[in-house]
């Protein structure tokens, strides 16, 4: 049987110095528990113990070695065929509630209804149901009545220690599982302590100047040109900017309302002043097709939430009607209804992609790079930090500062010294 050693050189990348350091700690752990086994109440009085006697960075070692151990014991008894997992017979977790899905069919049907009845995005529901199939593989199938506490735990270890995945990958698989534990296996998951976590490295984000901008928006025309400008001028996410509806344009103050935008929270942005004449002249286009939709009746496009039912006819009044509608019509994946949708995510991106590749610049821009460039240069400029942070929509002032440092002069103007030789 591999060594938990063996195993950190095996399936990690630490330093073959710091090896004897993990196992000592995971020595100590079993003399201060008097366990074999990671149990979550007792790494916590462990590490509280431990964060009075030694520095942080040892305490961080600690706890690594512990989340790692803990991975191991779940590797201890596999096959190749099933990677890392293996089923806990000594859990003291719960198994799912009496009234789960006894196949992996009835749980994917029973999670598609939930999150419908809760109103979640079809996106969500794709990536949701994509991490539940990765997981159900995983487990090798196992009986969802027997799907434990453990079971997410090994896998969501699995993902950072064998598949290296990025943190905010992690966090994805863990927001799909925990909606499929929660509200579909009826089992509560009480901790992640035990979880080995991905590294979050610090990546800054890809900024075009003002010029490169100018260039690739020189290669691009008609509504989508305009769409990569809104996108540009506000700072818009680009599924933000495709579903805009004409009620959310104010022309007279000269802002954007976002609507449910990212954690379904409401903001407004810019609407840039040079762009106003043309969104007008769009607006009359757009005008005659949601006309001859009428004339058509043509089924009124989608609204959010239950305001199809509170108000039947919303769909089908003017001001809910896409800024973008998609020049075909299309089957309502959910009601198989025939309506008009927004154009589609892959027309703008490829459109996109292709302005870029003819501007001959070689950063890996994309549509999302358009919103790192609004708030960079809005930095230069020397905005608020707090004001750049609400046009944005970040919850928290640290994801905006980001930005600051990759400005090109900061507020301070901080010059090198050789430019002062």
């Amino acid at each position: 049987m591999q060594s938990y050693i063996d195993f950190l050189r095996d399936k990690t990348q630490i330093n073959e110095k710091q090896l004897p350091y993990y196992d000592r700690w995971v020595q100590k752990y079993k003399s201060f528990s008097g366990k074999s086994e990671i149990e979550e109440t007792a790494v916590r009085r462990f590490l509280d113990v431990v964060s009075t006697q030694y520095e942080d960075w040892k305490l961080r070692s600690a706890r690594q070695a512990l989340q790692l151990y803990s991975y191991y014991l779940s590797c201890k008894i596999h096959s190749p065929a099933t990677s890392c997992f293996k089923k806990n017979a000594t859990s003291s977790y719960q198994p799912a509630g009496k009234d789960t899905p006894n196949t992996w069919d009835e749980v994917e049907q029973a999670v598609i209804k939930t999150m419908r009845l809760k109103h979640m995005s079809l996106r969500t529901e794709d990536s949701y149901l994509s991490w539940i199939n990765r997981f159900r593989s995983f487990t090798k199938g196992k009986e969802c009545k027997k799907l434990t506490e453990s079971d997410l735990k090994s896998y969501l270890s699995y993902l950072a220690v064998e598949k290296h995945i990025s943190a905010a990958t992690q966090r994805l698989a863990f927001n799909a599982l925990l909606f499929l534990y929660r509200h579909v296996l009826i089992v509560e998951i009480n901790g992640l302590g035990t979880v080995v976590p991905s590294k979050i490295p610090r990546k800054l984000p890809v900024v075009l100047t003002k010029e490169e901008v100018t260039t690739i928006f020189s290669h691009m025309q008609g509504t989508l040109r305009l769409m990569v400008t809104i996108i540009y001028g506000g700072g818009l996410r680009l599924q933000e900017c495709l579903s805009l509806r004409v009620k959310d344009i104010d022309f007279s103050r000269g802002c954007l309302t976002i609507r449910a935008g990212k954690g379904e929270k409401d903001r407004e942005t810019i609407l840039p002043e040079k762009i106003c004449e043309e969104m007008k002249r769009h607006l009359e286009q757009v005008r005659l097709i949601y006309q001859d939709d009428r004339k058509k009746r043509i089924a009124g496009v989608v609204v959010p939430g239950a305001l199809s039912q509170k108000y039947p006819a919303a769909g089908t009044e003017w001001s809910w009607f896409w800024v973008f509608p998609s020049s075909n019509l299309s089957i309502d994946p959910i009601d198989h209804t025939v309506r008009r949708h927004h154009i589609f995510p892959t027309t703008i991106q490829k459109a996109f992609h292709d302005a870029v590749q003819r501007s001959g610049i070689v950063k890996r821009a994309s549509i999302h790079t358009l919103r790192h460039s609004f708030a960079t240069h809005l930095v230069e400029k020397g905005y608020d930090i707090r004001t750049v942070q609400e046009l944005l929509g970040h919850s928290d002032v640290s994801t905006t500062m980001i930005y600051t440092h990759v400005a090109t002069k900061n507020k301070l103007g901080v010059t090198s010294p050789v430019d002062t030789m």
